[in-house]
């Protein structure tokens, strides 16, 4: 479900009551950081695209299954007496070093985590603001869930740097899943609000207080 980054789908934004704040970026540019900070400091509900892809592939999906199925046991983990789970690294390593790979996983876990984000976005339908993160925000084409989207922008070596610390992951390794997503400059362009997290850490936050 990558999207093209010519389309024009990507100005798209819901209109409608609720504001609903889309916060994106590149992988490693600080999104959690940001959302962590809108939903204890400014008390909104925040929801994370990130952890239902999480959910989607925990043990005993149907999305797990068919993972399973292609991959076998390079990415299998299996305790006596439980669910047979996902060696998130294993798959990691495999889809982020063959495009094609990924965009068969990206056409299982999408429409999943989609029709988990509209669930959650009915359940808070009262919410006068909501926040939604979702790193491929742009690539999955959900930027019309949101009536702003801000972009959480560092440099491509910021990326790569936190990704290797944070991670443990080789250069090389870091830099693939950089790569995975659309570059930061195509994010920034069809971004309402430029987040700059290139600073000093948590520079942002009196900006990022403001905004609401």
């Amino acid at each position: 479900m990558t999207g093209d980054i010519h389309n024009p789908l990507a100005l798209k934004r819901w209109h409608g009551p609720q504001r609903r704040i889309g916060i994106t970026g590149g992988i490693a540019s600080g999104k959690s950081s940001v959302g962590k900070f809108l939903k204890t400091i400014k008390g909104l509900p925040v929801l994370d695209a990130d952890i239902y892809a999480h959910e989607a592939l925990g043990p005993g999906q149907t999305s797990t299954s068919i993972v399973l199925q292609r991959y076998g046991d390079e990415v299998k983990n299996q305790i006596e007496g439980s669910e047979p789970s996902i060696n998130r690294s294993a798959l990691s390593k495999i889809i982020f070093a063959n495009p094609n790979e990924r965009l068969w996983l990206e056409q299982i876990i999408h429409p999943i985590v989609q029709k988990r984000l509209k669930q959650e976005l009915e359940a808070q339908k009262d919410a006068p603001v909501i926040v939604l993160i979702i790193p491929l925000l742009f690539e999955a084409r959900l930027n019309d869930l949101c009536s702003e989207v801000w972009v959480i922008a560092c440099d491509a070596n910021q990326q790569i740097q936190r990704l290797m610390e944070r991670n443990q992951l080789s250069e090389s390794q870091a830099k693939q899943r950089v790569q995975a997503q659309w570059p930061i400059k195509t994010k920034l362009k069809f971004a309402d609000i430029i987040i700059d997290n290139s600073r000093k850490p948590r520079e942002w936050l009196q900006e990022v207080d403001k905004l609401c």
